[in-house]
């Protein structure tokens, strides 16, 4: 279920609230010219966050999604 319309599924979201700080660290050694203020997640703010990711790394918004999915 997708109660907040960000394409995360609600169970993945809360899940990744508790890993955030090794999903942060996994981030930052995978894209290394990443901060902490980058990687800032505000709820209900997803589509800017991820804009601001998209430009950092270069990689599109799909792929970006992709990644966190794959490390929850």
């Amino acid at each position: 279920m997708d109660l907040n319309n960000n394409n995360f599924d609600d169970k993945t979201e809360l899940r990744a609230r508790g890993n955030w700080n090794e999903i942060k660290g996994k981030a930052k050694q995978q894209w290394g010219d990443l901060t902490d203020d980058d990687l800032d997640y505000q709820e209900g703010k997803q589509d800017e966050w991820l804009g601001r990711l998209q430009e950092k790394t270069g990689h599109a918004i799909d792929d970006l999604k992709s990644w966190f999915n794959r490390h929850l």
